[in-house]
């Protein structure tokens, strides 16, 4: 009778754990498609040719988004490119050479708290030694402040990947005369090859939509601008003025450029999916 009692004690309680999770996933799931349909719903009436090939415009007076299109492009670009390549180096001495040494827990600790950090933190900060010293906002400080928010991600990333790859690998190319730097270049880097670009699409996915940190060091631009030494416009940026203004015709084009970054966003999120997921079936 006792074993009878404990037995649908432990069902009663698997089911309540179960129906718990269930809830939960189908509240968050609830609340993307919500979130989706929003967006779709006010964004996609409004996307049209002029949304791409004209600057923001004036209140009440037509125009487009192709200003802050191109220098979201310009910051995500030059803040991946530094991240890229200080985050796989990272990662790389993390996973190949920092094993067990106090200097790695530290850098790895370090780390993680810049993956957790606020990024108006890191956008105040970047402002202290990229734009208050120069005597002005720029889209090198914007990026810079970009790559601090995806390096912790590619870093994280790399390393996890590289430690996933056999050692029977590695032992393979030493037997064979190759030095450890050359193992772990034409040998380890190529085997991970998927999860890295895992780690720069996740990196990507992680600051496309960040507005904080530009608002301190990018600021914005009404005008297109290529340069990297004066102010530059941008999607985030662009969301943020519009969406609080009192103009019909700026809320729509703010959700219009939400509906681009959600869309960007989420592709980079199924294709850094993709690739994780083939990284290890290979």
């Amino acid at each position: 009778m006792a074993m009878i009692d404990r037995y649908t004690r432990r069902r009663i309680q698997n089911g309540i754990f179960v129906g718990l999770t269930t809830l939960a996933t189908a509240v968050a799931v609830a609340a993307l498609v919500m979130i989706l349909y929003s967006l779709v719903s006010q964004g996609f009436g409004g996307l049209n040719a002029a949304v791409f090939t004209m600057d923001q415009p004036p209140p009440e007076m037509e125009g487009g988004l192709r200003n802050a299109i191109w220098g979201s492009l310009e910051l995500c670009a030059l803040a991946m490119v530094i991240s890229i390549i200080v985050g796989i180096l990272a990662g790389t001495w993390l996973a190949e050479y920092g094993e067990g040494s106090k200097l790695a827990s530290v850098v790895r600790f370090l780390n993680d708290v810049l993956l957790s950090a606020p990024s108006i933190l890191v956008g105040l900060f970047v402002y202290e030694i990229a734009v208050r010293p120069f005597g002005g906002f720029s889209a090198l400080a914007g990026a810079l402040a970009l790559a601090f928010l995806a390096t912790p991600v590619v870093t994280r990333t790399t390393e996890d990947i590289l430690r996933l790859q056999s050692n029977q690998l590695r032992e393979a190319g030493m037997a064979l005369g190759a030095g450890k730097g050359y193992v772990i270049r034409a040998i380890i880097w190529r085997a991970s090859r998927p999860g890295l670009v895992t780690g720069a699409l996740l990196g990507f996915a992680r600051i496309s939509g960040e507005t904080a940190p530009l608002l301190f060091t990018a600021l914005g631009n009404p005008n297109l601008s290529f340069s990297l030494k004066e102010p530059i416009g941008s999607l985030p940026a662009v969301i943020f003025q519009f969406a609080l203004s009192a103009y019909d015709d700026w809320r729509r084009l703010a959700w219009v450029g939400a509906l681009l970054i959600a869309f960007t966003v989420l592709s980079a999120n199924i294709i850094g999916r993709a690739l994780s997921r083939r990284s290890h079936n290979s």
